[in-house]
């Protein structure tokens, strides 16, 4: 396959991987005035995208057992679901339909983020596999960025439609792209045929991958709690909304170049888990700051320092699972995204618990990133990988 046949493919993969997370959190930015317009409480709203982490739990070993088993056709359904779950939000103007079509988009995105590892392994030559899953991941969080920018640019309620709207289009776009071009590139040059039910098996069972994901665990539940309760917990500091939205949002965009730039580099050296480590050291260390002396300035430090550090431990663990478990890195994929969304539940929970405390708040999410760090350390005996099996 030729060199640009295969990177239209992952630009097209990446485009949809950004469609599911602006799909997401369409409603998100513009809680209060989508709650006044659908005529429901902002909890209803906000469980629009609560529902996501929720599916995504149980939602993501079939989803990466069809993606083993038959990878194109899977990751195509999850584009195309995407783009109807979006559309449908548009066909009536009342909170029932949009539900269903974000319950829709919530049913495809395992499909998509699931194949993150995947479309690299079968798409890409292994020295620029590292490469194709940090631009997915970062996809994603760029696409969390487009939601937030798009609710800023059309907050208001007369703009709700518009702003549903624009994410149908670009779900579209994006899902006819990759399908075009999965289907000029046929299966992959390093796809095989399928994988074996064995081998989901044994990727499951597998220790190697359980320590992979529980070192994802509590890391990726500090990012969601700051995300989740960021504005609310610099409030009492002086910090105004506006502000807080800023700071969440130059968050998400350090988070993206982090992605983007730190796994390649790191895995091309064969220093993953130094890297890890550290990113989580001065990620705790970032919300310990912000616990002592709370003001915008230290929110501000401490939410980029997050998010260049803390969030491309995602891809460097995925491209780990992807080298170990070979033809069933779907199911991997979805067993570290689903231990992800898990302790998203519980950390943002625990955190919501502590949000009229905020300085305990930030000491917690300290203290379950820096747990990340003996989960870490487990990871240095490399188990063989199950492709050789």
């Amino acid at each position: 396959m030729a060199f640009v046949q295969r990177w239209r493919v992952i630009t097209a993969f990446a485009l949809v991987g950004a469609a599911t997370q602006l799909v997401w959190l369409t409603y998100a930015p513009v809680t209060t005035v989508a709650a006044e317009h659908f005529g429901v409480s902002e909890s209803a709203i906000g469980w629009l995208a609560n529902m996501f982490p929720l599916l995504y739990v149980v939602l993501a070993i079939p989803a990466g057992i069809m993606l083993d088993r038959w990878f194109r056709p899977s990751l195509i359904a999850g584009a195309a679901l995407t783009a109807i779950g979006a559309a449908l939000r548009l066909v009536d103007d009342g909170f029932v339909m949009v539900l269903v079509g974000q319950t829709v988009v919530a049913i495809a995105q395992p499909l998509v983020l699931n194949a993150i590892t995947g479309i690299a392994g079968h798409y890409l030559d292994e020295k620029d596999r590292p490469t194709g899953i940090a631009i997915g991941t970062a996809s994603t969080f760029a696409g969390m960025t487009a939601a937030f920018l798009l609710g800023a640019a059309l907050p208001a309620e007369s703009q709700l439609t518009t702003l549903a709207a624009v994410g149908t289009i670009f779900a579209a776009v994006a899902a006819i792209a990759l399908t075009v071009e999965l289907m000029r590139a046929g299966t992959g040059p390093a796809a095989s045929t399928s994988t074996s039910l064995a081998a989901v098996r044994a990727t499951i069972g597998d220790s190697y991958v359980r320590r992979l994901c529980l070192t994802v665990f509590f890391p990726f539940g500090t990012f969601v709690a700051l995300a989740t309760y960021g504005q609310a917990l610099l409030e009492p500091a002086g910090v105004s909304a506006d502000s807080a939205s800023i700071v969440l949002l130059v968050n998400v965009l350090a988070g993206v170049v982090g992605c983007a730039v730190i796994p390649v580099a790191v895995l091309r050296r064969g220093i993953e888990l130094p890297a890890v480590m550290v990113g989580l050291t001065a990620s705790a260390a970032a919300c310990l700051l912000v616990a002592v002396a709370p003001n915008l300035a230290t929110g501000f430090l401490a939410f980029v320092l997050i998010g260049l550090t803390l969030l491309p431990a995602l891809p460097i663990v995925l491209a780990m699972a992807e080298r170990h478990t070979g033809t069933a890195e779907g199911t991997a994929a979805g067993l570290i995204w689903m231990t992800g969304n898990l302790g998203g539940l519980v950390v943002a929970g625990l955190t919501g618990l502590l949000v009229d405390t905020p300085a305990w708040a930030f000491v917690l999410c300290a203290t379950t990133t820096i747990l990340g760090v003996p989960l870490a350390l487990r990871l240095r005996t490399n188990a063989p990988t199950l492709s050789a099996h």
